[in-house]
């Protein structure tokens, strides 16, 4: 069983239940319209052993970085997060002062973006650390992006360097805790403001975060859009110049989107101007019967095995 043939498996056996208005699976959130406003709703689960080392992040970093994937999302739909919801299981030895320290980090990111928390739970643990976060966010229902909206022609951006968190995790594995790609894992930047600036405008198409890996997730546009991609690896923003961490390595939580292709340049320099920083052009959205996408080094088509993290 793969992890997506089990979310497909799912969907399909409540295809036919009524969602109360509720858009069906497929998105990084899912949404209610009301009016001319939308609700987005995401949840994400973070085990330790799997999501995190516990000698690998400190309490503060975690509680950060729990919020932080989860806003992700709600940017990657166009909207504003604007509450959460935390969950968390503690085995016996994690103390007061982890605990504390873990809220302290959410508290910190939370105010960084104007997030309430409204509720949770609490539960004890036999098996290391889990957490959960829900996140909701709002805004108007034409700045909601969707995986399905991609078109033939478009151009394909993301929105920062790729590759920092997997070699970040490499460097931890190996004991370098203290490395700027290390830190980059440890503390991802949920591209929030980028998120809601993009979801007002009507040129960007498809949107959705990078979390398991460029390679992985630009299929998800693909299959949700039934179209093909073209990407040139040279324009590819590898973070430590290796092409295949920065499309492989999951958790840079960069935004990945697709824009009308005669107003890219455009949204390029203002998406510069706003933010003060670039976004990267790495390819088009082509027809295709299938989900497929051609990698083109320098003209030349290449056939890497690459893809992303896969959970199971």
């Amino acid at each position: 069983m793969t992890e997506f043939g089990f979310i497909e498996h799912v969907a399909r056996l409540f295809a036919d239940a009524d969602r109360h208005g509720w858009e069906a699976i497929g998105d990084d959130c899912t949404v209610l319209p009301l009016g001319d406003e939308a609700i987005a709703l995401t949840t994400d689960l973070l085990v330790e052993g799997v999501h995190f080392l516990r000698d690998g992040i400190s309490a503060r970093e975690l509680g950060r970085k729990s919020l932080a994937v989860n806003l992700s999302d709600v940017a990657a739909m166009g909207l504003k997060p604007r509450a959460t919801l935390l969950s968390v299981a503690l085995p016996a030895d994690v103390g007061k002062e982890w605990a504390h320290g873990f809220a302290a980090g959410y508290r910190e990111l939370a105010a960084e973006y104007d997030v309430a928390l409204v509720g949770g739970d609490t539960t004890a643990s036999k098996n290391g650390i889990t957490i959960s976060v829900t996140a909701i966010g709002r805004g108007p229902l034409a700045h909601v992006k969707r995986r399905a909206a991609a078109r033939a022609g478009d151009a394909i951006f993301v929105g920062g360097e790729l590759g920092a968190s997997a070699a970040g995790l490499e460097d931890i594995l190996k004991g370098r805790h203290d490395s700027t790609f290390a830190a980059a894992h440890r503390n991802p930047a949920p591209q929030v403001f980028e998120g809601e600036w993009l979801g007002g405008r009507a040129e960007v198409h498809a949107m959705m975060d990078i979390s398991d890996g460029t390679a992985s997730d630009l299929l998800h546009i693909l299959r949700a859009s039934s179209c093909g991609a073209e990407i040139t690896v040279e324009d590819i923003p590898a973070a430590k110049g290796d092409v295949a961490t920065a499309v492989c390595g999951g958790e840079d939580y960069k935004l990945l989107f697709t824009v009308e292709a005669a107003a890219a340049d455009e949204l390029q320099r203002d998406f510069a101007e706003r933010f003060g920083r670039t976004i990267h052009r790495i390819g088009r959205i082509t027809e295709s019967a299938t989900p497929v996408i051609r990698w083109i080094d320098r003209g030349r088509e290449i056939m890497p095995s690459w893809h992303g993290f896969e959970h199971f």
